[in-house]
């Protein structure tokens, strides 16, 4: 995650927008969520994680991946895989929040039909949020 972040200028930070994923279990398994991650030779190239707002809404987080693998399908698979996984858990509506300047990212979230919104509190790095029904 990091080492993402790091090519775009961004930081990550444990204290606040990062401490859902100091425990993964909690945040995201027992909260009726979801965390995945793809590896490659036993070094995790991407993850992605479902996280509960509420009943019906999800937050899709924690997507990330390391820009050698990106241009290979694999952020693809993933944004079908969360939007299938949120949809079985019963979400009806999936939000995310993003920066600006991850311009591919936002090009697969529209083309997964995600829509901007203005969200009543954005994460420390980032600069817009956006939103789909499931």
């Amino acid at each position: 995650m990091e080492e993402v972040l790091a090519i775009y200028g961004l930081k990550t930070n444990p204290e606040i927008t990062d401490k859902d994923i100091s425990d993964i279990q909690r945040n995201y398994i027992d909260s009726k969520g979801y965390f995945a991650i793809i590896e490659d030779r036993g070094s995790v190239v991407s993850s992605y994680g479902i996280f509960r707002l509420s009943d019906d809404v999800c937050e899709l987080r924690k997507m990330y991946l390391k820009r050698e693998y990106q241009g290979k399908g694999l952020g693809k698979l993933m944004m079908e895989d969360a939007l299938i996984k949120a949809k079985g858990l019963g979400f009806k509506k999936m939000v995310l929040e993003t920066n600006s300047i991850l311009k591919e990212a936002i090009g697969l979230y529209r083309k997964y039909g995600f829509k901007n919104f203005a969200p009543e509190h954005l994460s420390d790095r980032c600069d817009c949020a956006m939103e789909r029904n499931l």
